[in-house]
């Protein structure tokens, strides 16, 4: 149905039909037209409304169907529980079934949306490997001990920096020099220690064989004292 002012306009032939740009996906340059033309692995970050939580989603997407999904948040319990209705929900949706569903959290639908525009535009992890990452590729992204990889720190104009959380785990100490300054931090890699526990380790030897130490962390280093940063 046209309106009467388009029904009065004489014909004028388009000029050339070149199509959409290629994108590149999985080694490939390709002319997406349908959602089942879309492929690729790729990561998109969401946030709430007020700012409070944040999410990160992570899709593994073959002809259009998302066949892997991995969702890790942060923030407040109720974006939590709503990740695990959205890991249960995601695979096997088309991505366009997916950016029209309500993830009830906002954090987790922002994610959705701006992976949405990578996937489309060609922007993936996985552009130019050839036939893409295998399912499970999501899996690899949290390493050992299938553990999010989080920094958490904290510090105050008065009592200065503490680190709490690094990319290797729990940080149980840190270490300073003779001017009080961070040089070094002792750490525990939580999911690999409960993975010797769940094999049948004592728990104080699982701990010992899951803790390390980054930076400068002996006396001869210029370490002069360590503090739990938890407590002192």
């Amino acid at each position: 149905m046209n309106t009467h002012e388009v029904d009065q306009m004489c014909c004028v032939a388009q000029g050339c039909k070149h199509g959409a740009a290629p994108i590149p996906q999985e080694g490939q340059w390709n002319q997406a037209k349908e959602i089942a033309d879309i492929s690729g692995f790729t990561h998109g970050i969401g946030w709430c409304a007020p700012q409070q939580g944040c999410c990160k989603l992570s899709l593994n997407v073959k002809k259009g169907i998302i066949k892997e999904a991995l969702v890790e948040t942060l923030g407040c319990s109720g974006m939590t529980h709503s990740a695990a209705m959205a890991a249960e929900i995601l695979p096997g949706k088309t991505i366009l079934e997916a950016l029209n569903t309500d993830l009830v959290c906002d954090a987790i639908n922002t994610a959705m949306r701006e992976l949405f525009l990578q996937i489309v535009y060609g922007r993936t992890q996985s552009a130019f490997s050839e036939n893409g990452l295998a399912i499970g590729a999501g899996l690899e992204d949290l390493g050992k001990g299938l553990r999010s990889q989080v920094g958490t720190m904290y510090g105050t104009l008065e009592k200065g920096p503490r680190y709490l959380e690094m990319a290797e785990g729990y940080v149980k100490q840190i270490f300073l020099d003779k001017n009080d300054e961070i040089i070094g931090y002792e750490y525990v890699k939580l999911g690999v220690m409960m993975e010797n526990i769940k094999k049948g380790m004592d728990a104080n030897e699982a701990l010992a064989k899951a803790t390390g130490k980054y930076g400068r962390t002996t006396a001869e280093d210029g370490a002069v004292k360590s503090i739990d940063p938890r407590k002192a």
